[in-house]
């Protein structure tokens, strides 16, 4: 099952004995288990009926025991185990898979690691409950994720500037989801979340940031280049050059592989309007030769920036002058 099908059987109080929630993206494990805890049962049954237990300090014979416990009146108990992760042969658990308590409802957050879906635990697993993959999402789906998000939050926000979040905030749902509670906390209902809302609110400018100099570096915008540059020499401890060198490495590998694998948006990681827009007009700009030579120069400041051939230049200097020679 994906993660809308359980939310919609959970609000229908369509329950499974066993929820067992696994995979590198914590934020829709999160999700479903404190769906679970909070709305399952009523806060008078939760007392005596809802038990939180801990990786680090439980195990299979704990979990077990509460798991085989009759509910106290109510219909149903919820045992949630978190970090489950942290428990040794987890497998342990195979005799209660096999004959779980009907009146308990299960939780297994088995959190940044999966089963492997051929062994028989795994198995038994599918049989007896819901077994959910939360996987991690990649670099070019979040800003659809985030539009998507939004939406059912039933706010609005333009590709660029979801890309703008996706490209600072990385692929961390948690993180971005608390970010992006900050920008809707201002709006009213249906509003639109713009570049300049993102400015203010989490201070990630519009105009001088690392997809914008990538985007000025793609079109060999050289004044645009200088005062993206230059606004980072100002605010060094914002914009540091291993961050600038990382970011930049990745975009012309990407180029080099348009030119030379004939990658597409999805092969690569790109949003598809991002990979048309931005992507393919710089290959016009940067032939292979200056790609393969630009990657050498930002391998040479890389080392340069941890102190290897560089004896008095500052930060700000260096990467200035890495900017002039990858345009140049």
């Amino acid at each position: 099952m994906n993660y809308n099908d359980i939310l919609t059987d959970l609000r229908q109080k369509k329950y499974a004995p066993i929820y067992f929630l696994m995979g590198e993206e914590a934020y829709f494990i999160d999700q479903i288990s404190d769906y679970i805890a909070k709305n399952v049962l009523t806060e008078a049954e939760q007392g005596f009926n809802q038990h939180i237990l801990y990786g680090k300090d439980t195990d299979i014979d704990t979990i077990v025991t509460a798991a085989k416990r009759f509910p106290m009146m109510a219909s149903n108990q919820v045992v949630v185990v978190r970090e489950a992760q942290e428990i040794k042969k987890i497998e342990g658990l195979l005799p209660y898979v096999e004959n779980p308590m009907e009146s308990t409802i299960l939780v297994i957050c088995y959190k940044y690691k999966s089963l492997d879906k051929r062994t028989s635990f795994a198995k038994k697993l599918s049989k007896a409950g819901v077994v959910f993959e939360s996987k991690a999402k990649r670099d070019y789906e979040v800003p659809d994720w985030i539009v998507s998000y939004l939406k059912q939050k039933k706010y609005s926000i333009g590709i660029q500037g979801a890309t703008l979040l996706a490209e600072y905030l990385g692929t961390n749902l948690s993180k971005i989801v608390k970010e992006l509670e900050k920008l809707t906390i201002t709006l009213p209902e249906g509003g639109e979340i713009t570049p300049e809302h993102i400015e203010k609110n989490i201070g990630i400018s519009k105009d001088y940031n690392i997809f914008e100099l990538q985007n000025a570096i793609g079109k060999r915008d050289i004044l645009k280049c200088n005062r993206i540059i230059n606004h980072y020499a100002a605010n060094m401890n914002d914009n540091p050059i291993q961050r600038t060198i990382v970011s930049l490495y990745g975009y012309f590998n990407k180029l080099l592989k348009i030119h030379l694998c004939k990658a597409t948006a999805a092969t690569m990681g790109v949003h598809p309007f991002i990979f048309n827009k931005d992507y393919v007009p710089a290959c016009k700009v940067y032939t292979p030769k200056k790609l393969v030579e630009n990657i050498a120069i930002l391998r040479e400041f890389d080392m340069k920036s941890k102190g290897k051939g560089n004896v008095s230049s500052s930060m700000a200097d260096l990467q200035k002058e890495m900017i002039y020679r990858l345009l140049h």
